[in-house]
């Protein structure tokens, strides 16, 4: 189990909110000014991705392409080729919404290191609404092979994630929310490609979060040990490759599994988890998220809240899970 220091303000109404695609913006910024092949690519969303910082820094080194999906990965391919370390940032519900399919065929398959930036997922993107609450990215890039899958938890995870990635020679999707959310991580936490965190320890339950709901999972256990229900939970930024090591041994100590992300239930995060404990140690699992619907348009908080993604609901969905769920023994 790896040792995860907290924001010591995380659950104070004084914790600060930042959008995570802020530490995306300087992380890349940052990684700009020390390797000269970082460019950058951008599909008419500078500023809402914050890709400006990088554009305004090395204009030389970025390119606008428009809205032109397709042609915004397939140029980041070509360049890729050519020796340098690509960007791209839309939308995602328009990259790789729109253009998955160059994703997979240029990128993916030829095992190019192109950074896919997909930000304002989630319904969390607010007033939008459906057409542009991407919900089904996790689900469409894990599928990929050699496809790297990450979910900041909050802009500075972000920014280190962002760092890493520069490095990693792999083509990587890494999926960014619009709106301020709480920072629960610090500078000193860690931060691994591949790796998972147990931010709380417990024995009833693992609750496994990704992106955003990281937080709300903290809040749930807050709540939950108001009522003597002590969770584990275990942030997992990294959707592929899982951190198959940290999760065993979180769910071989408590014996069931909550898995919450900002995402579809089906095919995302959630069913990794229960992929790969089906074929490893199979025991109950239940995943919170988007049950096969879109979102709807609205504030951040009145669409978390109503579709019961808040800290303060998934305690209650989690409290009456438990209730009927029995535990998984190793002798079962």
């Amino acid at each position: 189990m790896n040792k995860y220091p907290l924001n010591p303000a995380v659950f104070s109404d004084e914790v600060k909110l930042e959008p995570i695609r802020a530490g995306f913006g300087r992380g890349l910024k940052a990684v700009g000014e020390t390797n000269e092949l970082i460019v950058a690519l951008c599909a008419d969303l500078t500023e809402s991705t914050q890709m400006h910082l990088f554009k305004e820094a090395f204009p030389k080194r970025f390119i606008e392409v428009g809205v032109a999906e397709q042609n915004l990965v397939t140029v980041a391919s070509g360049l890729a080729r050519a020796g340098k370390i690509p960007f791209t940032s839309s939308y995602a519900a328009f990259s790789p919404g729109r253009n998955w399919e160059q994703i997979r065929t240029t990128i993916a398959l030829n095992n190019q290191p192109v950074k896919i930036v997909g930000s304002h997922a989630g319904v969390s993107v607010g007033p939008d609404g459906a057409t542009h609450q991407m919900l089904e990215d996790i689900a469409l890039m894990r599928v990929l092979p050699n496809m790297i899958v990450i979910a900041p938890g909050d802009s500075i995870e972000a920014e280190k994630a962002t760092k890493l990635i520069a490095e990693n020679g792999k083509p990587t999707y890494i999926r960014l929310a619009r709106d301020k959310t709480p920072i629960f991580s610090t500078e000193e936490s860690p931060f691994e490609i591949g790796k998972a965190y147990v931010l709380r320890e417990g024995v009833e339950v693992s609750l496994l979060g990704t992106g955003t709901m990281t937080y709300q999972l903290l809040v749930a256990a807050e709540i939950l040990a108001k009522d003597g229900i002590e969770v584990e939970v275990v942030h997992v930024p990294t959707v592929k490759p899982l951190d198959e090591e940290t999760i065993l041994a979180s769910v071989k100590k408590t014996g069931r599994v909550v898995t919450a992300e900002e995402a579809q239930a089906a095919g995302g995060f959630g069913s990794a988890v229960a992929e790969f404990l089906s074929e490893t140690l199979p025991m109950p699992v239940k995943r919170i998220g988007m049950q096969d619907r879109f979102g709807e348009s609205g504030a951040p908080a009145e669409l978390l809240d109503h579709f019961e993604l808040t800290g303060e609901k998934m305690a209650v969905t989690i409290k009456e899970w438990l209730a009927t769920m029995p535990r998984y023994h190793q002798e079962y």
